[in-house]
């Protein structure tokens, strides 16, 4: 059993949920997925994306809450055997420090970039992974509770940087509406599916809910507040820099919020603004992944959590450097999108299968009923 602090409530979860997907998508998404779909109707795409993540997020909450109390990391070894279900909890692990990696790498090269022109990156990466540790070291519960305190502040400034930006923006680059026909909208699906992954945290986080039974509420909730965040964003770059545009831009968020100003107020420029709310979330989505790789470990290898954090520093550090250059680090980035549609929609479809007949077996036996 957790320690009482160590539960979150189903509002937390929620907050967690969403706060793991608004990642470096809000930079990065209108161009990848403009890049694939070729069409004013990214937005579709998105719409759908964020539909399939809700669906595959609704099968993990359910496995998650059939093994309450028990992480993935756990229940994966009852159901599938120690060595099976340890070697896909391992897969799991890797998967959550590399996309850790991927984050804080990302983060150096914006803040490099934008606000600490000429700082070497690996100042950057260690202050803020240090940071990110003090916060680890005190459990799931300060975690949640500072998420909490993110996400509202990031909906309320990036709500308004977006406004201002309808400043500039023009319905005409969105039209025609479907001039190609659907299928350019459903062939985006993909890498717009990419940008939301993120549920499958709730795999972890489900075992320190205080009412698991609303695992499926925290996630479908979780998943729909940066699903209308994501709409927004393309449908605003798309509609103040068009298709083309966005497609010759790296970060075409940050240039759209730089293509204006408000003279007479305090900020005239709000890039800033964005990348503050940016930052934090990336902030919130390095520590929650590093966290659940470090729980992984923890419950595996059967060590205490506090020694894999810091074993873990040194690892997550030097992926982060690996990637020399920017067209290198988003290839990083689409390789681990792949990896996670292979690990976090087949295995826990077939893990939530098994449990179901598993529990039914169960039930027959205890009802005298032979089986089958």
């Amino acid at each position: 059993m957790k320690k009482a602090q160590d539960r979150i409530t189903t509002v937390q979860t929620a907050v967690i949920v969403s706060n793991f997907l608004l990642g470096s998508g809000i930079l990065t998404l209108p161009r990848a997925s403009v890049d694939l779909v070729g069409t004013p109707d990214v937005w579709l795409s998105v719409l759908l994306g964020g539909m399939v993540a809700i669906a595959a997020g609704v099968i993990m909450a359910v496995l998650s809450k059939s093994h309450a109390g028990l992480t993935v990391f756990q229940y994966y070894q009852l159901l599938l055997g120690k060595w099976i279900g340890g070697f896909i909890g391992l897969a799991y692990i890797i998967y959550f420090f590399m996309t850790a990696a991927y984050q804080v790498r990302a983060l150096s090269e914006v803040t490099g970039l934008f606000l600490l022109e000429g700082t070497p990156s690996w100042a950057i990466v260690m202050v803020f992974m240090w940071v990110s540790l003090y916060l680890m070291t005190g459990g799931i519960n300060p975690i949640a509770r500072l998420f909490e305190l993110i996400l509202p502040v990031t909906i309320v400034i990036y709500l308004l940087v977006m406004l201002m930006s309808l400043k500039i923006f023009d319905w005409e680059n969105l039209r025609p509406f479907l001039g190609q026909g659907i299928f350019p909208a459903i062939n985006g699906v993909r890498s717009t599916a990419l940008s939301f992954l993120g549920v499958e945290i709730i795999l972890v986080i489900t075992a320190f809910m205080s009412n698991p039974n609303k695992s499926v509420k925290a996630v479908v909730i979780g998943t729909t507040i940066p699903m209308i965040i994501y709409l927004l964003t393309v449908v605003v770059v798309i509609g103040g820099l068009s298709i083309h545009g966005v497609s010759t831009r790296t970060w075409p968020t940050l240039d759209l919020v730089r293509s204006f100003e408000f003279t007479g107020l305090i900020f005239e420029r709000f890039e800033s603004l964005l990348l503050v709310i940016w930052i934090m979330q990336i902030y919130s989505t390095f520590t929650i992944t590093y966290y659940a790789a470090a729980l992984g470990m923890s419950q595996i290898f059967k060590v205490k959590i506090v020694k894999c954090l810091y074993g873990l520093l040194t690892i997550v550090f030097i992926i982060s450097t690996l990637p020399k250059e920017l067209s290198t680090l988003f290839a990083f980035g689409d390789f681990l999108g792949n990896l996670a549609l292979y690990l976090f929609i087949p295995i826990p479809i077939l893990a939530l299968m098994l449990t179901k007949w598993k529990k039914s077996n169960k039930g027959a036996k205890d009802d005298g009923i032979p089986k089958s």
